[in-house]
């Protein structure tokens, strides 16, 4: 069963920093493209950063930029998002997706996606 779980998310105060991760089962990571995408109450869903097959290519979206990093370790079939200095419009669920072919910001062209992880940034 081809199945992508987000770990990492919570509360954490403004100018705090957490590493989601999304870790695959069922299929191999490194024949996908990965991306960070999030929502929050009554908004879209936005892209937040995507990273190729090879970590060769990344994309990250100007409203996080400076602030996140994302990463691969395709041994461990798990990529990562490191953000730091948060904000409270940063508070949103975090979606880690995949898609065969190369990176993009559009929602609509990722196969898989996981159920989310909560991120609250709040003092």
């Amino acid at each position: 069963q081809v199945q992508l779980v987000e770990s990492g998310g919570g509360l954490v105060q403004p100018g705090g920093s957490l590493r989601l991760s999304c870790a695959a089962s069922g299929f191999t990571l490194d024949n996908y493209a990965i991306g960070w995408f999030r929502q929050a109450p009554g908004k879209e869903r936005e892209g937040v950063s995507c990273i190729s097959r090879s970590a060769a290519i990344t994309d990250t979206a100007e409203s996080v930029k400076g602030r996140v990093t994302i990463s691969r370790d395709n041994a461990k079939n798990t990529v990562y998002l490191q953000m730091n200095a948060l904000k409270p419009e940063d508070t949103a669920v975090y979606y880690c997706a995949a898609r065969e072919g190369p990176t993009s910001e559009d929602v609509g062209r990722y196969d898989y996606w996981g159920q989310g992880t909560q991120v609250t940034v709040s003092s």
